[in-house]
C-alpha cells in the first residue's frame, strides 16, 4: 500500500482567485504569500479550506478511481493553532467539523508535519479541513493522497494540445505556467507530460518558446478542428507516445493545478472509467466564481445547452450541488440529455478512443468537438477545481460562427455520423433563418443559407482545403456594427435617446397579446403584407446576439436598433419586404432540394466519415505529407 498524492492544497495569487478568494480559503483574516510556496494565516482567526479548489470530492474520486482510503498532509509553524477534518453533504451551506478529529498544535519555531487519515460519513460529498489560529502562523506543503495498491496506479503520458490563432499573450503565459508549475514541479506529472501548442497563425516565436515538453507546430490555418486533429496527431505519434490527450482552448486563463490533478486521476482511473472523457469546467473570466457550463447537450430542437445551472463556486452549497447533480435522462422531457458533450476548451480524450474513433471532421470550428462525443459515446467525468476561466458566450456573438458554421455543420455531423439523432437541426435551421428575418438582419438570414447551400455540395467540397475561406467569407458577408459615437447623428434623428440607454432598457420587452403573436409570426414582422402590421417610423432598440427576439418590442417595428453592449457597436436595421421575398424564396429552392436529395447525401456523408476522420486524410490536408 502507498500514499499516492493526489491534490496540492492550492494558495494563490492568480488573478482568477484575488478576487474570488473563496474559491481557494474561507478565512476571517488575511492569507498572505511569503516566499517559495510559504504562506502566512494571518492573525487570531479560522481559515476553512472546505472550498472548490480545496476540498476533496471525496464521493467521486470512490466513483471514479481505485481508491478508498485518503489522507491529508501539510506542515505548519509559528503561533499554535487547531487542525481539524470538516465536511459537507448534499444539503450544506456551511461546512461541519467532524467530531473527533481536531488536533492541538503548540506554538513552534520549527515546521510540524500534520498527517492524518480522512474520516468519512456515509452522506459526505466533499471533506476538508480548518486550521483555527491564534496568531500568525505559516503554512506548507499541504496535499490530500489516496492509500492504494502501488499496482493500482496507471503509467498515463498526457499531452496538452492547444490549438491558438493570434493570441499570443494567452498563450505564452500559459506556456510559462505550464513550464513553471507543471515541468518544474516535484509532482509525478513533470516527467510525464508535453505541451503541444498548434499554432495556425505562424505568429509565434518557434525557437523562443519550444523546450523540453513544450513543442510548437506551426500549421495551416484549418481551424480549430484543424489544430486539434494536428495535436492529435502529435500526440499519438510522440515518444513515449500518448496515452491521453487534453484538448484546451488558447484563450484561456489556466490553473496548472487543475492540469495536475487531472493527471493524478487519470494515474488511479478505475476500470469502469478508464476510456472516459474528463470534461472541465468554463468559469467566466470576468466573474472568475462563477462556473457557466461544465458539460453541454444537445435539445430536441437543435441548440446546445449547459446541462447544468450556473453556479457560483465561492458559495458552499453551489460547490457541493456542483458534484451532486446528475444528468436527468429519467424524465420524459429530458431525455434528450442523453446527447450530451464535453467541450474542448478542456477536455481529456484517452488515446484508445481517437484510435478506435479517429480524429474531428474537417469542418473548421463548431460542433467539431460536440460531433465528437457523440460518436465516441463515452462515460464522462467532471469534478470541482477542474477547469479553465474563458470569456462568456454573449462576450463573444460572432454571426459567422453561429449562423454559418452552425448550420453548415450540424447538417454534417448529423449526416456523416447520425449525430443528435433526436434533435431536429432543420427546424432549428427554419427557426434561425425567421429570427433573423423578423428583426430585418438580412444579412445573417442569407449566411443561414450559405450554410445549408455548402452543404448541400456533398462532403467531396468540406473535404478539400476550402473551410477557412468559406468562414472568412462569412465573416465578411456578416452584418457590420459600427462604434455607437459614430451612429449618434444617424439614432438621433431616428429619435432614440443614445445617452438614456442602459441594457435594462435594451433588454426589457413588452407584452404581446396572442393575437398579435400569430399576425408577428405570420408576416414575419411586417415582412410579408398580410394586413398591416409595421406601424410607419416605430423604432426600437434590441440586444444584438442572435438568440434574443424581444417579440413585444418588435412587433410593428419599422426600425431596429441592434446595439451589440459589450462592445459599445450597434446597426440600424430598415423593413425591406423585396429582400425578404428573395431570400425566402431562396430558401424554398434549397428545402426542395434537400429533401429530394436527402438520401444521397446521407449515405455520401456517412461512407465519407471513415476517410475524412482518417490520420492519411488529415496528413494530406494540414500538407504534412503528399
Amino acid at each position: 500500500m502507498i500514499n499516492f498524492k493526489i491534490a496540492n492544497i492550492l494558495l494563490s495569487e492568480d488573478p482568477q482567485f484575488l478576487g474570488s478568494p473563496h474559491m481557494l480559503c474561507r478565512s476571517t483574516k488575511p492569507f498572505v504569500h511569503i516566499q517559495d510556496g510559504n504562506w502566512c494565516l494571518k492573525g487570531a482567526g479560522k481559515h476553512d479550506f472546505t472550498t472548490f479548489f480545496n476540498a476533496l470530492s471525496i464521493k467521486k474520486w470512490r466513483k471514479y478511481s481505485f481508491a478508498e482510503k485518503f489522507g491529508l498532509h501539510f506542515e505548519v509553524r509559528g503561533s499554535a493553532c487547531s487542525v481539524y477534518q470538516t465536511r459537507a453533504g448534499a444539503f450544506s451551506y456551511y461546512s461541519d467539523a467532524v467530531e473527533g478529529t481536531v488536533r492541538k498544535i503548540e506554538a513552534s519555531a520549527d515546521w510540524q508535519t500534520v498527517d492524518f487519515e480522512i474520516v468519512e460519513g456515509p452522506s459526505d460529498v466533499i471533506v476538508a479541513f480548518a486550521i483555527e489560529c491564534e496568531g500568525d502562523v505559516q503554512f506548507r506543503g499541504g496535499y490530500y493522497y489516496a492509500m492504494v495498491e502501488r499496482e493500482q496506479v496507471r503509467e498515463v503520458e498526457l499531452a496538452l494540445c492547444t490549438t491558438t490563432f493570434k493570441k499570443e499573450d494567452f498563450i505564452t503565459r500559459n506556456i510559462g505556467l505550464v513550464k513553471d508549475q507543471i515541468l518544474g514541479s516535484d509532482d509525478a506529472i513533470a516527467g510525464h507530460f508535453h505541451m503541444h501548442v498548434v499554432d495556425n497563425g505562424r505568429t509565434l516565436d518557434v525557437e523562443a518558446l519550444d523546450s523540453d515538453g513544450v513543442s510548437v507546430h506551426p500549421n495551416d490555418n484549418a481551424g480549430g478542428a484543424g489544430g486539434f486533429a494536428r495535436g492529435m496527431i502529435e500526440a499519438m505519434e510522440s515518444n513515449p507516445k500518448a496515452t491521453h490527450a487534453l484538448l484546451m482552448d488558447d484563450d484561456v486563463l489556466i490553473s496548472p493545478e487543475s492540469i495536475i490533478r487531472t493527471f493524478n486521476l487519470l494515474s488511479l482511473v478505475n476500470d469502469e472509467y478508464k476510456d472516459a472523457f474528463i470534461s472541465g469546467a468554463m468559469m467566466n473570466m470576468d466573474e472568475p466564481y462563477v462556473r457557466w457550463e461544465e458539460m453541454g447537450y444537445i435539445g430536441r430542437e437543435g441548440a446546445f445547452h449547459p446541462i447544468k445551472p450556473v453556479a457560483r463556486m465561492d458559495v458552499l452549497h453551489d460547490v457541493v450541488a456542483n458534484e451532486t447533480f446528475d444528468i436527468p435522462t429519467y424524465i420524459s422531457d429530458c431525455v434528450d440529455q442523453e446527447q450530451h458533450y464535453a467541450a474542448w476548451w478542456y477536455c481529456v480524450i484517452p488515446m484508445t478512443q481517437i484510435e478506435k474513433h479517429g480524429l474531428p471532421v474537417p469542418v473548421f470550428v463548431r460542433g467539431d468537438d460536440v460531433e465528437y462525443s457523440r460518436r465516441c459515446k463515452p462515460k464522462f467525468i467532471t469534478m470541482n477545481s477542474i477547469c479553465i476561466w474563458h470569456l462568456s458566450f454573449h462576450m463573444r456573438y460572432n454571426a459567422a460562427q453561429e449562423r454559418y458554421q452552425m448550420t453548415r455543420n450540424c447538417l454534417i455531423d448529423q449526416f456523416a455520423s447520425n449525430f443528435a439523432p433526436m434533435s431536429d437541426f432543420a427546424a432549428q435551421i427554419r427557426g434561425a433563418f425567421n429570427l433573423e428575418l423578423s428583426k430585418f438582419n438580412y444579412a445573417n438570414a442569407e449566411l443561414v443559407l450559405q450554410g445549408i447551400e455548402d452543404f448541400l455540395k456533398g462532403p467531396e467540397w468540406i473535404m478539400q482545403p476550402v473551410a477557412q475561406k468559406a468562414f472568412m467569407d462569412a465573416n465578411k458577408n456578416a452584418e457590420k456594427l459600427r462604434p455607437i459615437d459614430e451612429l449618434r447623428g444617424e439614432l438621433v434623428e431616428l429619435g432614440v435617446d443614445v445617452d438614456g440607454l442602459t441594457d435594462w432598457k435594451i433588454f426589457r420587452d413588452r407584452p404581446l397579446d396572442g393575437r398579435s403573436g400569430k399576425k408577428y409570426a405570420i408576416t414575419r414582422n411586417g415582412n410579408r403584407s398580410f394586413g398591416k402590421v409595421t406601424e410607419d417610423g416605430k423604432v426600437v432598440v434590441i440586444d444584438n446576439v442572435g438568440w434574443a427576439e424581444p417579440i413585444g418590442k418588435l412587433y410593428g417595428a419599422e426600425y431596429i436598433v441592434a446595439v451589440d453592449i459589450p462592445n459599445g457597436k450597434a446597426v440600424i436595421r430598415h423593413r425591406d419586404a423585396a429582400k425578404f421575398q428573395e431570400l425566402e424564396k431562396r430558401y424554398q429552392a434549397d428545402k426542395a432540394d434537400y429533401r429530394k436529395r436527402y438520401d444521397e447525401l446521407k449515405r455520401a456523408y456517412s461512407e465519407a466519415l471513415p476517410k475524412m476522420t482518417s490520420v492519411a486524410f488529415w496528413k494530406k490536408y494540414l500538407g504534412l505529407s503528399d
